[in-house]
């Protein structure tokens, strides 16, 4: 018994530091049959690292199917003992912890729903104290990156050796394309705070459907995560929850052959001569772009006195609105989106509005 657990924990290792990082598995553990089939269909694609199901299920309402609960763990076990891959599960509380831990589970995530509460953190944390196990965790469900990097530095000061981060997608009201959106200029600078730690990405809680997995993994892939965590269910379609996001395992095995996984760095000289010409050109005009900028700058500096001087108020409406209707036709010929147009000016605009400010109350 020793020697196999201890076979096991090797292999929890080797998969840790496997790129990309694979894993799969139903949303719900719903029946055994279910979990038993959908462990051996996604071992025979012979592309999935660590199974994953989830034991416990936070909903948003009472009456939606919150989890097997804990008779679903032995489910896992055998499912590991089955295919010789290593198992995970969602946990948010230290008693489960403490059940998936009896179980030989060896890998935990916190979701979502327990990141964005630094009590229900702290429980698992301590929970996991002196324990060695991987554990990963799910950004916030709002998009708060601080939320999500006290709970990795929750988890590292419990002695919580190996910590991974995974990119769900951020609640965002009024959203239609996503399920939840990616922001990805947050796990971008999450990257940036914890280069070596390990990111991968959720495509199925980003996307919400099946038919934006691949395109959305791609993204994920291009931008250098190290892994993927796709929902995958033996029929779908009658899923206990979250049916539209998950695909069969045979569907997945297609998905991940037609992803193209890219390298973060080369050695051919001629690439990277061309790379660092282009770089330098991005340099100069992000100087040129902030130095108009600044000249802007001074020009509303200029405008708020004379506001000032004339007693009108700093915002204007009307004008604000013909900024950017302007700005929005002139970015469809150059090809930049409504998006990234609104998010500038509205960043600049929110800069000027600070300097004819200061100007009036000074």
């Amino acid at each position: 018994m020793q020697t196999e657990t201890k076979s096991m924990k090797d292999l929890m290792q080797e998969k840790w530091t496997k790129r990309p990082l694979i894993i799969s598995g139903p949303c719900s553990a719903e029946t055994e049959e279910q979990v038993l089939e959908t462990a051996t269909r996604l071992v025979n694609t012979g592309k999935v690292d660590i199974l994953r199901a989830g034991i416990w299920k936070p909903r948003t309402k009472p009456g939606m199917f919150e989890g097997i609960g804990m008779k679903g763990l032995p489910w896992m076990a055998q499912a590991k003992k089955i295919t010789g891959l290593p198992i995970t599960v969602e946990v948010a509380t230290a008693k489960h912890v403490e059940d998936a831990l009896h179980f030989d589970v060896d890998m935990l995530w916190i979701g979502a729903r327990t990141t964005v509460n630094p009590f229900s953190v702290q429980e698992v944390c301590d929970a996991l104290r002196g324990v060695d196990v991987p554990v990963l965790i799910k950004n916030p469900i709002n998009p708060d990156l601080e939320l999500w990097c006290g709970g990795i530095e929750r988890l590292q000061k419990v002695g919580v050796k190996q910590v991974g981060m995974i990119h769900r997608g951020f609640s965002n009201y009024g959203n239609t394309e996503f399920r939840n959106a990616p922001m990805w200029h947050l796990p971008i600078e999450m990257k940036r705070r914890f280069p070596e730690m390990l990111l991968i990405c959720d495509p199925s809680h980003i996307c919400g459907n099946r038919t934006m997995l691949q395109s959305v993994a791609q993204k994920s892939i291009d931008l250098d995560f190290n892994g993927l965590m796709i929902e995958s269910h033996i029929d779908p379609d009658n899923a206990w929850s979250d049916a539209k996001q998950q695909i069969t395992p045979e569907r997945l095995s297609e998905m991940l052959g037609e992803l193209i996984w890219r390298s973060e760095n080369t050695d051919e000289k001629e690439f990277l001569t061309a790379l660092a010409t282009l770089r330098e050109q991005i340099n100069h005009i992000d100087d040129e772009l902030l130095t108009l900028i600044g000249q802007r700058m001074k020009i509303a500096d200029k405008i708020g006195k004379y506001k000032k001087d004339n007693n009108i108020t700093i915002l204007q409406t009307n004008r604000w609105n013909d900024i950017l209707a302007k700005a929005f036709k002139k970015g469809d010929k150059l090809g930049l989106s409504k998006e990234f147009i609104t998010k500038y000016f509205d960043a600049v605009h929110l800069e000027s509005i600070n300097h004819q400010n200061k100007v009036m109350n000074d």
